[in-house]
């Protein structure tokens, strides 16, 4: 089992999490993900690994309270241990030098950024980072995404913090100004489609990052498939990257919905019992 040792809020549904997992740190790189399970019948959900110390033997990964899974993860304290904690698992982010790199994050999708960010800029990139959440409350990791880029822009729906506006209006305001040589995007399935149409519309090489529904991690359940190009793809095995252009989001939307019923009364379920105990 894994020993938390930090916690962090970063807002009432998002919390961080720095997790004794030495073998993990030592070879986790960019893109990397772990599947988290609590209790021996947990389910078995996945989460990128936002950050690692080698001297520590830590990892950090963030959660996002949205069913059961994620709030029994959120709710354990430091001292107490995760179940089971396997990875590094799907394959690492192709970092190479091309030039200016446009990173765009959207919620609690900067936290699998943060690492890729770090990574372009050392390897010699131009890293303009915009983040975006719909109020100045869900922006996280800040600080910690401005160390490693040459500029950071924040945006906020309701423009209660940076400029006001959608993640494409930064970018666009950007795009128009300079040459970008590639994008990379993580967050909101919705977020990334519409990302992905503005720099195919400017013929930016962009990467998405996707969080489909997953259960082994393994490629063999099949539940995270996925249409690029044409073809399906498993993103625990084939991603969690692929070629924005090319993936069929409209699909993957659909199919992230596929079990709202069954999720909903799950909580509702879960709310009962927490509420009797």
């Amino acid at each position: 089992m894994n020993k938390i040792v930090e916690k962090v809020y970063f807002s009432d549904y998002v919390v961080k999490l720095v997790v004794e997992a030495p073998h993990i740190a030592r070879s986790r790189k960019a893109g990397h993900f772990v599947i988290v399970r609590i209790g021996q019948k947990g389910e078995r959900i996945p989460l990128t690994i936002a950050e690692a110390d080698l001297e520590k033997g830590t990892i950090t990964l963030v959660i996002q309270k949205v069913g059961v899974s994620s709030i029994k993860l959120s709710n354990l304290e430091v001292g107490d241990k995760i179940t089971d904690l396997v990875g590094p698992l799907g394959n690492p982010t192709h970092i190479e030098k091309v030039g200016t790199v446009l990173a765009c994050g959207g919620g609690v999708g900067v936290a699998p950024l943060l690492p890729i960010v770090e990574a372009f800029k050392n390897a010699g990139n131009k890293v303009i980072s915009i983040l975006a959440a719909r109020q100045k409350e869900l922006i996280i990791l800040e600080e910690e995404v401005r160390k490693h880029s040459d500029e950071l822009i924040i945006m906020t729906d309701d423009g209660s913090y940076g400029k006001k506006g959608l993640i494409t209006d930064g970018m666009e305001e950007v795009i128009k100004r300079e040459k970008i040589d590639r994008c990379i995007t993580v967050g909101p399935a919705i977020m990334m489609k519409y990302v992905s149409l503005l720099t195919q519309k400017y013929k930016i090489p962009t990467e998405a990052s996707l969080n489909t529904l997953m259960v082994d991690g393994t490629g063999m359940c099949g539940a995270c498939r996925v249409t690029v190009g044409g073809k399906t793809k498993f993103v625990c095995v084939d991603g969690p990257e692929f070629d924005a252009a090319e993936i069929d989001f409209d699909e993957m939307l659909f199919r992230l919905n596929s079990y709202k019923k069954e999720e909903e009364n799950s909580y509702q379920r879960f709310l009962k019992k927490y509420q009797k105990a």
